[in-house]
């Protein structure tokens, strides 16, 4: 089991900062979105990149508790903040899909 430390949360925290800033200067008017040819991936890759990060965040807390189970660690912070980690990524996706069959219903349903 690896160990979250400080490091990593502050990396992990600046990133989704950057992402952010990113996601607020794409909605600003006059910049239109940014194309392949520029090296920003497609929304259907990043969607697959961050189904596959929620998948490895729940891998790893269930390889926690396992391990905190066999007794192989006693740490129960960690166990419960990979857990914590894995819900609220779970949660997170969960809730984009939501809002984008909610905007697929909303486009099918216009009138043409």
């Amino acid at each position: 089991m690896t160990t979250i430390g400080s490091n990593n949360l502050l990396a992990m925290r600046k990133a989704i900062i950057e992402q952010n800033d990113a996601l607020q200067k794409a909605g600003k008017p006059g910049q239109g979105p940014e194309t392949e040819k520029s090296g920003v991936t497609s929304f259907g890759t990043q969607m697959k990149e961050a189904i596959e990060q929620v998948n490895s965040l729940q891998q790893e807390s269930a390889a926690a508790r396992t391990d905190y189970e066999l007794g192989r660690t006693t740490d129960i912070a960690q166990v419960m903040l990979a857990k914590q980690k894995a819900s609220i990524g779970f949660e997170a996706t969960l809730q984009v899909r939501n809002k984008l069959l909610s905007a697929y219903k909303d486009i099918m349903n216009m009138p043409v």
